[in-house]
């Protein structure tokens, strides 16, 4: 018997941001189904190629994408899809954008410039997107304002601050993203 029940709406979000600033334990974190993961060991081929720069013990990295899926209702999932944060690895994210509804830019303050290219990406394809500054350990050395200024967010940009390792900010992420999407007037 063939079911006649519609296949639930699909809504695909991408989560970009910088080498380590959290994108695969974001998606991890908030992902129903075990996350498929494409993280290789960091190697020496890496020194000199890839700013390692303020991020501690990191031994892995992502080098196509993190994907995982959150199913809100019987009529609607949500698929994240995590970019690779290494700038050899950002051809990639022309074809993981395809189709995105909106999207993350995850970003520590610590290292704030690895961000810009995140942002630069959405904007220039005027992809609706939040703003999530990681703590790591608690570690935030500057105020919301100061984080604002230093990345150039419009004031329509929405900012958060929080540890993605903590499920609840995660969602407090996603939904963020929601209510922004929502706020913006309808295509004509």
């Amino acid at each position: 018997m063939i079911s006649t029940q519609a296949a639930p709406a699909a809504v695909k979000i991408l989560v970009a941001g910088g080498f380590g600033v959290g994108k695969t334990t974001l998606v991890g974190a908030v992902s129903e189904v075990t996350p498929l993961r494409t993280e290789e060991y960091l190697t020496g081929a890496s020194i000199g190629v890839d700013d390692l720069a303020g991020i501690g013990a990191k031994e892995t990295t992502t080098v196509a994408l993190d994907f995982g899926r959150i199913t809100v209702n019987d009529e609607l999932v949500v698929y994240l899809f995590g970019t690779p944060g290494q700038e050899r690895f950002w051809f990639m994210w022309n074809d993981l954008v395809n189709g995105a509804l909106g999207g993350v830019v995850i970003a520590d303050t610590r290292r704030l410039e690895t961000s810009f290219a995140s942002i630069d990406f959405f904007e220039s394809r005027e992809i609706p997107f939040v703003v999530a500054i990681n703590c790591f350990d608690g570690h935030n050395n500057r105020t919301a304002g100061e984080i604002r200024t230093a990345l150039d967010l419009d004031p329509h940009v929405p900012l958060l601050i929080g540890d993605v390792r903590q499920r609840g900010f995660d969602k407090e992420i996603l939904l963020a993203l929601v209510d922004h999407l929502m706020s913006l007037p309808t295509p004509a």
